[in-house]
């Protein structure tokens, strides 16, 4: 499958970008639907996490001292809008191109990779506006900001693992689109995204929440992810060799669930025509 998929490289590039502009074609503002989106949604939970409900002292006054909360909130929910639409196009990614599925000469384990080198294109473009708008508020962007790479591609690699198995599982059960669009819907509270995980220990602290939540917190892969972007802007946090323990278990995680997806893809890839 690797193979593969370094094999048709160009071909796999190809297809990205014909998916990128496809995604918006016809619509009167076309590709810029790809960010406005995105950018609503942080300026959405910006004010009511902020400035109407004032979370900002006691989300993460102590841990970031004056350090505005909207480079907080960017920094964790950018890489989530990436897993998030990739996992939910990507499930689907086989129905939406049947017609390529049903020639018998075309690569089709090529195409969970399409989705995810597509998003890619939004993806980047926010991580640079983001680190436009650290300088623009008046806050230095770390060293640390080359880790950015590493998690990226991590992420990509995590995802891709996830949507070789959920859009082989797709073709033969329609419903395992609404159950990753509910997933991802529960999920993103479950992962800090607009909370610290300092809050959840303060509450084990407190009685108020038991110990094994935590434990569930770590085992969560996009838990890494997203504290590995904060760990990279944000002032006075470090780099992933510091955890080597977690990155062990994400990248543990990430092969066994490319070995599965791979595995349940090959083996249903034969069907594939017939069902779609």
């Amino acid at each position: 499958m690797i193979r593969d998929i370094i094999k048709n490289r160009k071909l796999i590039a190809k297809l990205a970008k014909n998916d990128f502009k496809q995604k918006f074609a016809g619509s009167t503002l076309g590709i810029i639907w790809a960010f406005v989106q995105p950018v609503v949604t942080v300026l959405v939970y910006w004010i009511v996490f902020d400035k109407v409900m004032g979370a900002k002292a006691e989300i993460i006054g102590k841990e970031t001292g004056d350090f505005p909360y909207v480079l907080w909130l960017s920094t964790g929910i950018i890489p989530w809008f990436y897993f998030s639409e990739v996992l939910s196009s990507g499930t689907v990614v086989l129905q939406e191109y049947n017609y390529l599925v049903k020639k018998v000469v075309f690569p089709i384990n090529v195409l969970p990779v399409v989705k995810a080198v597509s998003a890619l294109f939004v993806h980047g473009f926010f991580v640079l506006f983001t680190m436009i708008l650290f300088l623009l508020l008046g806050q230095p962007i770390p060293l640390y900001c080359l880790q950015l790479l590493y998690y990226s591609f991590a992420m990509m690699v995590f995802v891709i693992a996830l949507i070789y198995l959920t859009s082989a599982l797709c073709v033969f059960f329609k419903d395992m689109a609404q159950l990753i669009n509910i997933f991802l819907q529960v999920a993103i509270w479950a992962t800090p995204i607009m909370w610290p995980k300092t809050m959840l220990l303060n509450k084990i602290a407190e009685g108020k929440c038991p110990d094994i939540a935590v434990y569930i917190l770590y085992l969560n892969p996009m838990y890494y992810i997203t504290n590995g972007y904060r760990e990279s802007l944000v002032p006075d946090y470090s780099g992933f060799w510091l955890s080597p323990g977690l990155t062990a278990y994400f990248w543990g995680v990430t092969i066994l669930m490319f070995i599965i997806g791979t595995h349940v893809f090959k083996k249903l890839q034969p069907h594939f025509a017939d069902v779609l």
